[in-house]
């Protein structure tokens, strides 16, 4: 871990944190001045979003002008779980985060006679709703189509959805499976519609493939891969310049929004594992049940080549001796989705269909699948962990460009090319107690330079 100026920090403010009780004649109570630690957690790689806040309570409470005896908390409203949270916390720079979670437990109580300390973890409403419903119907169609109605009608998710277009039919039965679950599963499946408008080679089928299905404060997203990584060529992010650190040690610099305090690089190159993955080169046999013939399908990185958007110049291939990529170091097996779940509006329509087209799959996991899965594991080639002061807008599945230095024995520190540039936010916690506000992003990339 590199440190830099820790002196940068500055307290944040909990304006609101108000926990509302379950039953009818139970009350709500603004428990703000008891957090002592607050964190707030959202990652692309999880499909909610979730919070841990520890309280501290003296038994006494304040008007402003008196001081009167107060019950604890979890027994007085009560907190049984479940309990509707409306949650107000800004940093040092008045960017806010406005949430409304509800408590999953309490845990790590400490009860005294004068101080009551416990933890309190909540999550979103999605996630218990989640585990309450399940996805039972045949869906046709594209599959963004699919996780729209799925989180609109089955999760009935009210908020905004943010949803990539895709290219690829996909015809499915839920099967009893939970809504995350099914959108999970989809997004290994899915493959960006060519609605770029530039002039790469290959968008859409059979060039760039890969989704996450994730939530954030604001919305439910099914992203794109490519299409988180393409807004790094407009220099944009949700409207607002894609925002800039540096760690140099020293204070704010010109240009800059901040500074980052402190650093680790989690992971550079893991050569082993990438060819135990097939990072670089894997082999596939697609077995086709009615013909009773394989297919095989060699992909090789390089293949991308200009067909997806990478954060650098340089993809992991590239990096590495070209001797342990120019060969599979991977072999996997599929079997192809032939003669099942024809599209139509009812039994003859389908039958038409199939018998129109007896061998031709449901889904076209020969020209995507593959690919899915190198994209998945190339988008993780780089893992560096930041920490900065508390900025509470930044979201997973923003841009941030980071410049670190290079390490020589030179009083004018120069920015290190190789591990500087553009990377995605894949976890990010902010955090905030009665002295300071920080956020921790966990940073990745897929290419160098």
């Amino acid at each position: 871990m590199t440190d830099s100026n820790i002196s940068e920090i500055q307290p944040g403010s909990v304006d609101r944190f108000q926990i509302t009780g379950n039953t009818s004649d139970a009350n709500s109570k603004d428990m703000s001045a008891g957090i002592t630690d607050f964190r707030y957690y959202e990652s692309i790689f999880s499909n909610s979003i979730t919070a841990t806040a520890v309280v501290a309570e003296t038994g006494f409470e304040s008007d402003g002008s008196n001081t009167s005896p107060s019950p604890g908390t979890i027994d007085s409203l009560p907190i049984r779980g479940g309990e509707k949270t409306d949650i107000d916390i800004r940093d040092s720079e008045n960017n806010r985060l406005r949430l409304e979670m509800y408590v999953n437990r309490v845990r790590n109580a400490d009860p005294g006679s004068q101080q009551d300390i416990y933890w309190l973890d909540f999550s979103s409403k999605e996630s218990f709703v989640n585990e309450q419903t399940r996805v039972v119907r045949r869906y046709d169609g594209r599959i963004d189509s699919s996780v729209r109605d799925i989180l609109t009608n089955v999760l009935n998710y009210s908020g905004t959805l943010d949803i990539d277009p895709t290219a690829l039919e996909y015809n499915f039965i839920g099967n009893d499976r939970k809504p995350f679950k099914v959108c999970t599963w989809l997004a290994g499946k899915a493959v960006p519609a060519d609605t770029s408008g530039d002039d790469r080679q290959g968008s859409g089928i059979g060039g760039a493939a890969g989704f996450l299905f994730y939530q954030t404060r604001d919305s439910m997203n099914f992203k794109s891969i490519d299409r988180l990584f393409l807004n790094k060529r407009f220099g944009i992010r949700n409207q607002t310049g894609v925002r800039k650190y540096i760690h140099n040690n020293g204070g704010k610099v010109r240009g800059y929004d901040g500074n980052i305090l402190k650093y680790s690089i989690d992971r550079d190159i893991d050569l082993k594992e990438n060819l135990v993955l097939g990072t670089y080169n894997n082999r596939t046999l697609f077995f086709n049940p009615v013909s009773l013939d394989y297919v095989v399908r060699d992909y090789d990185i390089n293949d991308q080549k200009d067909k997806v958007d990478t954060a650098g110049r340089k993809n992991a291939a590239e990096a590495i001796a070209q001797e342990f990529s120019n060969s599979p170091s991977r072999i996997m097996t599929s079997v192809l989705d032939v003669g099942t779940l024809p599209a139509g509006v009812d039994s003859t329509a389908q039958l038409e269909k199939w018998k129109a087209r007896p061998v031709e799959p449901n889904y076209k996991s020969g020209e995507s699948l593959v690919q899915a899965a190198m994209r998945y594991n190339q988008m993780q080639t780089i893992q560096t962990s930041v920490v900065i002061a508390g900025d509470y807008s930044i979201k997973a599945g923003d841009l941030v460009r980071c410049d670190f230095q290079k390490l020589d024995g030179s009083s004018a520190k120069e920015i290190n090319a190789e591990s500087s540039g553009i990377y995605m936010v894949a976890n990010v916690c902010h955090k905030i107690t009665p002295s300071e506000s920080v956020t921790s992003l966990g940073l990745i990339r897929d290419s160098y330079k």
